[in-house]
């Protein structure tokens, strides 16, 4: 097995096509078959926290994110944030062990766990700009090496945010994708595009991937729910096609949905037997939500299942590794080290701490 994964990685980074191809037979004789038996996928979801590049878009309200605008949005500047994002994604792809291990009998007495590690094969992001941005975090960024691929929506938003799915070629075979656009309702401005993803897990699976943005809460939580509501009525109309389609849809859903769990808005998707697995998850350094506000921490970040997928999940947890946390100084803790506090630049990485969620087929 451990050759197996040698083989995987090379194929990777093998630069060869017909190298490629000959490795990937190679892997498929020895490997697969036993594979296919117990086939782990491990997705991740992540509000990136203003991703945008330093060129103005004429047709967006980008301007702030400018190097001449409020947040003197340097090329440095960027730079940094996209590394800050690989090192993050990297970061959820580290499993803490339940296998207590060491050779000395210090290293039994303190409880050393034994630490398995491995790339997320999806990662859904919001509040992405553009396909510059996508272009630079998988191909230039330190996340280079990684090969992800990606789709993304190209949204009426007013700021020029938009969701994107980052996917490992060797996890997930894609089929097809494309973005569901939101109607508007009285006094909604528009919104992100819904994104969806089509594709093959190993096992031989089909897998069925929406990632979400919902309008915020601005102008009150009252005021915007109506908005979210629309969201999730079209989220809800998106998977009733598929299942009139098939039954048995391998059917997940992630983003930021800027609600609560206990939100009208995910109360309805649950009607429509889609199960929030996010809903416990926790962190295992002082991360009670994957947002916190005032003090108080809370996820706005969701994580739904069809029920048919419930037995393939291993844990659902909240990534917040010490370098994405910084103490609050106000209300005591830990917070998640944002990239701004207003205007103010704290070299951060986002406001929000990514869910990490693992299924074994």
């Amino acid at each position: 097995m451990f050759f197996c994964h040698f083989i995987f990685i090379f194929v990777a980074l093998t630069k060869s096509e017909r190298m490629r191809k000959g490795l990937l037979i190679l892997l498929l004789c020895m490997g697969l078959p036993a594979w296919a038996q117990d086939c782990a996928l491990t997705v991740v979801e992540l509000n990136v926290e203003n991703a945008f590049d330093t060129m103005h878009d004429s047709l967006k309200n980008d301007v702030e994110f400018l190097p001449d605008g409020s947040y003197h949005w340097t090329r440095g500047r960027y730079w940094r944030k996209l590394n800050g994002l690989g090192r993050t994604i990297v970061a959820c792809g580290e499993e803490p062990s339940d296998v207590v291990c060491g050779d000395t009998l210090g290293d039994l007495r303190h409880g050393k766990k034994r630490f398995n590690w491995s790339l997320p094969d999806l990662v859904g992001l919001c509040e992405v700009e553009n396909d510059t941005v996508l272009r630079d975090l998988t191909k230039r960024s330190l996340l280079r090496a990684a090969r992800y691929e990606y789709v993304m929506t190209d949204s009426p938003d007013e700021r020029g945010v938009d969701v994107a799915l980052l996917y490992s070629p060797f996890a997930f075979r894609l089929l097809r994708n494309y973005g569901l656009r939101v109607a508007l309702v009285k006094d909604m401005r528009p919104t992100r595009d819904i994104l969806y993803a089509c594709g093959e897990v190993l096992s031989g699976d089909t897998l069925h991937v929406f990632v979400v943005h919902a309008p915020s809460r601005s102008g009150g939580e009252r005021f915007s729910r109506p908005f979210r509501m629309q969201v999730a009525e079209r989220l809800c109309g998106a998977v009733d096609s598929l299942r009139a389609l098939s039954e048995d849809a391998h059917i997940l859903l992630m983003g930021d949905f800027n609600d609560y769990a206990d939100a009208p808005a995910l109360r309805r998707l649950a009607e429509t037997g889609l199960v929030n697995v996010s809903v416990t998850a926790m962190g295992s350094h002082g991360a009670k939500g994957t947002y916190r506000y005032q003090g108080e921490w809370g996820s706005l970040d969701q994580m739904f299942l069809s029920e048919n997928l419930q037995s393939a999940v291993r844990d659902c947890r909240i990534c917040d590794a010490p370098f994405l946390l910084e103490p609050d100084e106000k209300h005591g803790g830990v917070k998640p080290r944002r990239n701004f506090l207003g205007p103010c630049y704290r070299k951060g990485y986002s406001d929000h701490l990514p869910l990490v969620l693992r299924l074994v087929f």
